[in-house]
């Protein structure tokens, strides 16, 4: 099998606040926890804008070795009025950094200027902050 190289590009750097979480403790697939989006903020090259607050938040499954499978889906309000579905799931797990966040966003929009978003496979890293969540989004060429 020949030798395989992925290659990525910056997409953009997205902020997201967050509400206090709910819990749902000791279910028959683990702990459950819901974040709700309450707002935030993307910015790239190509396209930059606000997360819109109460689009959606986490639902988030707490695993007992002490990880966290993330699925997330919120809505993208570009700075020239395109709305962008933006769903990832993802883990969020203790590294030697800290707490790391590692996702693997999709994109849904009718709108043709960002067309070229439906198509695309994006891979995110992330942490967490004191107001949420930040990633730094990348386009998988």
């Amino acid at each position: 099998m020949p030798e395989t190289y992925l290659t990525v590009e910056a997409l953009f750097t997205i902020t997201i606040t967050t509400s206090p979480p709910v819990m749902i403790p000791d279910g028959p697939q683990g702990g459950r926890m819901f974040v709700a989006v309450t707002g935030g903020t993307f910015e790239g090259d190509r396209l930059r804008g606000t997360v819109l607050a109460g689009s959606g938040g986490d639902y988030l499954t707490l695993r007992s070795n002490g990880t966290m499978k993330l699925d997330v889906r919120l809505i993208l309000t570009t700075d020239d009025g395109a709305n962008i579905l933006m769903t990832y799931t993802g883990v969020g797990a203790s590294d030697a950094d800290g707490f790391g966040l590692r996702t693997a966003p999709l994109f849904e929009t009718g709108e043709p200027r960002y067309a070229w978003l439906n198509d695309l496979q994006a891979i995110a890293i992330g942490e967490l902050t004191a107001e949420g969540v930040m990633y730094h989004v990348y386009e998988l060429k």
